[in-house]
């Protein structure tokens, strides 16, 4: 086969890329010879933390919008590549909640085996991309940073997979050339630190204005202000946060909102989301569109219409990531591969506005999670990459299942396992219960205690040699991203007065460790 794939970024779209060839290389498959362009020293994509911002040293954007503190803000369990799981990788089962050095780790850790590195050309940039009709091929103009050389070579297919959480989206607000505080994207954010004994002020309601207000409030920051267009996010806030409209005019440190009410700010974050930007490719070959979940003129969300030898990869507003970027390459790579044959133009695009009548009629997240599941299923049921369960990877983004058996099978695995006769701790074991109206009455938390001490029992009985077993936690916590409305403690705490409360489950596991204790 003498086809040459050109893949254009070598973040985790693009990964998943040079993986699937990879793996059907390894399968015996003859496959084309893949050049992947990476204008960063490093792969990962956004994945690569750097303190620099703005213009790198090259006089190019700085690609990663990633900050020093990062945490996932979705479970592990919702993105884990089906064929590489974060168990096989560290070896042991680590926390749901990563921060991003273990992402980072477990991403590159299955490209590193694959052994692809060797098919990027880092610090390379591409500057244009041009299709000729006549030779069916497109020439990309490649610009190697580091020597200052500019090259131009063919390839029979491109894939763009350089992300779209790169170029900030920054609106403009009548007199905000006054403020005389900081004023910045989040694209731009690196530390908390610096937000310290501020009053901040945050326009948006995304993930970026949760995590980055949440991170700002631990290291201090005075009080936190989040500033939305249509809805607030509407958390249980702690009393400096405060949700008010969008912000109308700016003058000096005084900000007013849509409401009328103003308040004085030292820093304001742009929490305001990010531009589709190609400036690398022409009119005709150019993705325009805004955030969501389904683009229009991408046939199966991934193959340009117009012409389906140029595709895209991770276009899409997510809630699936690495795994749906996994799914996608599979696809493009089968198609590549001439096991796929494509239908007409006309049927691409009405497939496509099927696809988009039904995204418009989703009313909230959890139909969302599930559209995009059936776009996940519909992609891997056409290939050979291996099946995972979808269904109840949508179940986990919306609600964890309570499973006391599994802790069962968790603790005997283990111990036949890895680990024989060593002592085993349970050292984070509990559930998230509103507080209703009687804060104490929490019977379902009883009987999820209950339930679990049973199944750690059942497994001691086994020949288990568990020696603690710890619940998660004695009072009620800030919890991450989602503040102080989850209720996790046996003891309610009144976030107002601070009087803490024993609820019913206090006594009950009391009564469970025995009467001595």
């Amino acid at each position: 086969m003498n086809k040459r794939v050109a893949v254009i970024g070598a973040g985790p779209s693009g990964l998943a890329q040079l993986r699937s060839f990879q793996s059907a290389a390894e399968k015996g498959a003859e496959v084309p010879e893949i050049v992947c362009f990476e204008r960063q020293e490093d792969w990962g994509g956004l994945w690569n933390y750097t303190w620099r911002t703005g213009l790198d040293e090259y006089a190019e954007p700085v690609h990663s919008s990633m900050y020093r503190y990062l945490w996932s803000n979705g479970p592990k369990e919702c993105l884990e590549f089906a064929d590489y799981s974060f168990e096989e990788h560290f070896g042991r089962t680590i926390a749901s909640y990563p921060p991003r050095e273990v992402l980072f780790d477990y991403i590159i850790g299955r490209v590193e085996k694959a052994g692809v590195r060797k098919q990027i050309r880092f610090r390379t940039t591409i500057r244009e991309v041009y299709y000729s009709v006549k030779s069916g091929r497109f020439t990309l103009t490649a610009h190697n940073l580091v020597d200052d050389m500019v090259y131009s070579e063919e390839f029979d297919n491109v894939v763009v997979a350089s992300g779209h959480f790169t170029t900030p989206n920054v609106p403009s607000f009548d007199g905000i050339e006054t403020f005389n505080g900081r004023v910045l994207h989040a694209h731009d954010f690196r530390d908390a630190l610096e937000f310290k004994g501020k009053n901040l002020l945050l326009i948006g309601t995304s993930y970026s204005a949760e995590d980055i207000g949440s991170q700002c409030y631990k290291y201090g920051a005075k009080s936190i202000t989040c500033s939305y267009r249509t809805a607030p996010m509407g958390f249980h806030w702690p009393d400096n946060w405060e949700e008010v409209p969008l912000l109308k005019k700016v003058d000096k440190n005084t900000c007013t909102f849509k409401d009328g009410s103003s308040k004085e700010i030292d820093a304001i974050i742009m929490c305001t989301g990010y531009l589709h930007y190609f400036p690398f490719l022409p009119d005709g070959l150019r993705l325009k569109t805004d955030n969501r979940l389904w683009p229009l003129n991408l046939y199966k969300g991934v193959f340009w219409e117009d012409n389906p030898k140029l595709m895209y990869l991770g276009m899409q507003d997510q809630f699936y990531t690495f795994n749906m970027f996994d799914a996608q390459a599979w696809y493009t790579r089968d198609y590549m591969l001439g096991r796929i044959n494509l239908p007409s133009k006309e049927e691409m695009r009405s497939q496509s506005q099927a696809w988009r009548e039904r995204e418009e009629k989703l009313e909230n997240d959890e139909q969302m999670i599930w559209f995009q599941g059936d776009y996940v299923k519909e992609l891997i049921s056409a290939t050979d990459y291996p099946s995972f369960d979808v269904e109840g990877v949508n179940k986990t983004f919306m609600d964890w299942e309570i499973c006391p058996e599994g802790l069962y099978r968790f603790l005997t695995r283990t111990a036949r396992d890895y680990t024989g006769d060593l002592p085993l701790y349970v050292t984070e074991n509990g559930m998230s219960l509103a507080a209703g109206p009687d804060v104490t009455d929490d019977m379902p938390r009883v009987a999820f205690i209950g339930d679990h001490l049973r199944a750690a029992r059942a497994a001691m009985d086994q020949g288990v040699n568990l020696r603690g077993f710890f619940y998660w936690s004695l009072l009620d916590n800030y919890e991450w991203a989602f503040g102080y409305g989850p209720r996790f403690g046996l003891v309610h705490v009144d976030y107002t007065t601070m009087a803490r409360t024993p609820k019913a489950s206090w006594h009950a596991f009391r009564r469970m460790l025995g009467p001595d204790r």
